[in-house]
């Protein structure tokens, strides 16, 4: 076990002894629950806060922790129905555009990300992911490239290469090069995951 391992199980124990002292204290359930998203537990944080409902004074604030591991674990209508609940900024608005974007309600999508105001490269990447479904290629490709070069995943690579595959293929090849060098196993997932899109803008790129 690294060393990080193991101040992460200590934060992880000194929050758990924290509930236990005090079950009504919605903080610590925040806190805990986030930590198990970010090591993947996400059945365990959501047991948790699901549990914690019962307990604390206001139940409503542990609503996005909770849409968030819906959302996780892939129960999409179960996230967004507590989003609905929650007043839209930023972070809501966020996790919104994922929900709908996951339910194909992809104008919905776009009109949540879109609303957002600060505007991060993790932010960025969801509206090229946005674009991109509704087939707006040359808008995905501008949201990519706006991510600073040395801060692209090999996701945002390969998909400014699908972006770029109707206007320039010569250049989408260079980006899938990129996405590869950067994660071999990511792009071997990708190649499967869009072939049909792909197969679709080469298609419409011979028949012009």
């Amino acid at each position: 076990m690294t060393k990080e391992n193991k101040e992460e199980n200590k934060q992880i124990l000194d929050l758990i002894k924290k509930i236990d002292q005090d079950p009504k204290k919605v903080d610590n359930y925040l806190s805990l629950s986030t930590k198990l998203i970010e090591q993947g537990s996400f059945d365990q944080a959501k047991e948790l806060l699901e549990k914690a409902r019962g307990l604390v004074k206001h139940p409503q604030d542990l609503d996005y922790n909770l849409a968030v591991c819906y959302y996780l674990q892939g129960n999409f209508e179960q996230a967004l129905a507590l989003l609905e609940k929650i007043p839209n900024d930023d972070l809501s608005m966020y996790q919104k555009a994922l929900v709908y974007l996951k339910l194909g309600q992809n104008q919905k999508a776009l009109a949540y990300a879109l609303s957002i105001k600060k505007i991060d490269n993790q932010v960025k990447e969801l509206i090229g992911d946005v674009w991109l479904s509704l087939g707006e290629l040359s808008s995905a490709k501008e949201a990519f490239l706006s991510i600073e070069e040395g801060k692209r995943s090999a996701k945002v690579n390969f998909l400014i290469g699908v972006a770029l595959l109707e206007s320039d293929k010569g250049q989408a090849d260079r980006y899938f090069e990129l996405a590869k060098e950067k994660d071999p196993s990511y792009y071997a997932k990708a190649l499967d995951q869009y072939t049909s899109l792909m197969k679709l803008i080469s298609n419409k790129e011979n028949k012009e």
